[in-house]
């Protein structure tokens, strides 16, 4: 009879599986990917206009002419994390279009053109206590806050364009002399039109029945509730232990979560961005600093510390080696070595600890944001920055220290396994 614990493996198998096959899924992991080192580099505006443009706390102070480049580093952070949702659509489609072997780049056009018409194409400005509109499109329709009803209709126009390419007589058939781009064009012209007018007819009939956008609409309903779970220590915890229960089984949880992870970090970086230039504090805390700095520092399950712990505490020669192996890496946050090395994948004696180590390093990080120890960082350093280094960038000197004490805190949790496995440990395996 299949044990519970085998039959729970065979779960988590068959999710990660199926994770790794959805069309959607993966589309949307890929385009993230691929972005955020945009929104790495959008941050780093941040800090770049406080040590150099301005004029309290950068070069800006003793020499005024920098201070003019706060409008070119202004611009970079716009055109990278204020600006992600329409690169965010075009990927996606890209890759839903690669997958089902549609022309991608038309498919990536053709779902920003979609996205454009169902958002404002008019903005509001107040100037002398009057109000006035002007042509344009609002930054919240293009930043952060467009990022799910742009993923959602990414997905709903490749499908509907999809559908009309099999028709064969919404087709304009070209000469074979016809170049290829050309005869693709023409191939293409009466599905954009359909899907187009299908979306521009939808989203003017949304906003006369609503008297809201959709991508209004979508924010306040669906997108807002979301962050605000996903920020929440019992939402943020959920998905951590989630992801180390798919490292336990040998499968890369960050990868398996990162198509619902990576959306909200990218929006929570941005929001404590936009509130920091809009002189606010930022208060969004998990972001994709706060992922590498206090969720996996030295590794997915806080393999630093047991590192760290089995220098302390083992008595294990095969141990001892695999951690000298593994020392360096977990300094730059990776944990391979030691995770299939020593191993920890379905090895019961770890198990506790390297599912629920980042939880408790996340819990930590968190308690220290709560108390107003721990700023939420606006700067997100990019994967392979070492520890310490890493969060003093992103959140200051109170980052280092947070670091340390959730490193220290699970060398400790780690230690009595780290004993349990002496104990284990038989001669002829020496």
């Amino acid at each position: 009879m299949t044990s519970f614990n085998e039959k729970f493996e065979n779960v988590l198998m068959v999710i990660a599986e199926k994770v790794d096959k959805n069309q959607y899924l993966t589309s949307i992991k890929s385009a993230f990917t691929i972005f955020m080192p945009f929104v790495i580099v959008g941050s780093f505006a941040t800090l770049l206009n406080a040590v150099i443009a301005s004029p309290k706390t950068g070069l800006a102070k003793w020499i005024p002419a920098l201070e003019k480049t706060k409008t070119a580093f202004t611009a970079l952070n716009f055109a990278t994390m204020s600006f992600m949702t329409i690169p965010i659509i075009f990927l996606i489609a890209f890759h839903l279009a690669k997958h089902y072997k549609l022309p991608e780049y038309i498919t990536g056009l053709l779902a920003i053109a979609s996205y454009i018409t169902v958002i404002p194409s008019v903005v509001t400005i107040k100037v002398d206590e009057i109000t006035k509109t002007a042509s344009g499109i609002p930054s919240s329709a293009l930043g952060a806050q467009g990022l799910f009803i742009g993923m959602i209709l990414a997905v709903i126009v490749v499908e509907i364009f999809r559908y009309l390419m099999k028709l064969k007589f919404l087709k304009i058939k070209m000469h074979e002399s016809v170049p290829t781009q050309i005869s693709t064009s023409f191939n293409t012209l009466l599905p954009i039109l359909i899907v187009l007018c299908i979306t521009s007819i939808f989203g003017n009939s949304f906003f006369q029945h609503t008297g809201l956008y959709i991508n209004e609409y979508i924010y306040k309903i669906v997108q807002a509730p979301l962050e605000a779970i996903f920020q929440s220590p019992i939402g943020i915890l959920s998905i951590v232990i989630f992801s180390q229960l798919f490292w336990f089984l040998g499968i890369h949880g960050g990868l398996v979560i990162s198509p619902i992870r990576n959306p909200f970090i990218a929006a929570a970086v941005a929001a404590n961005v936009a509130a920091v230039n809009a002189g606010q504090i930022p208060t969004q805390p998990v972001t994709y600093g706060f992922w590498m700095n206090y969720i996996v520092p030295g590794g997915a399950g806080m393999i630093l510390s047991l590192i760290i712990a089995i220098f302390l505490f083992s008595k294990r020669e095969d141990h001892k080696m695999i951690a000298k192996l593994g020392f360096l890496p977990g300094i730059f946050n990776i944990s391979e070595p030691v995770v299939f090395g020593l191993p920890l994948v379905l090895n019961p004696t770890f198990a506790i600890p390297f599912i629920f180590n980042s939880a408790i390093s996340c819990g930590i990080a968190l308690f220290a944001t709560k108390i107003g120890f721990l700023p939420c960082n606006t700067i997100d350093v990019p994967f392979g920055v070492p520890i310490l280094l890493a969060p003093f960038i992103g959140h200051g000197w109170q980052g280092t220290i947070v670091q340390i004490i959730c490193i220290l805190v699970c060398v400790f949790t780690w230690a009595p396994f780290v004993l349990i496995s002496n104990k284990q440990w038989k001669p002829e395996t020496k």
